[in-house]
């Protein structure tokens, strides 16, 4: 289990990476739209696309995890 930072700094840095990270997703959203909806749409390119997706969203997930403290039981 990881250590909860309580430093602001370190949660703004936290917080600016995860908007960072959530435009990146929406952008590929549009990419992956524009190539399917292309008549020869290269799939493999889309499939990388979709796992880049994928691993900006755990990035997501675990940063915004990092910055919410547990709730007591």
């Amino acid at each position: 289990m990881s250590q909860l930072t309580t430093d602001p700094t370190e949660l703004s840095r936290m917080a600016r990476r995860v908007v960072e990270l959530k435009l990146e997703h929406r952008d590929l959203d549009t990419v992956i739209a524009q190539l399917q909806s292309s008549l020869q749409f290269d799939e493999l390119a889309i499939k990388r696309l979709k796992k880049r997706k994928l691993q900006l969203k755990d990035q997501i997930d675990w940063l915004e995890r990092e910055m919410t403290p547990d709730e007591p039981a």
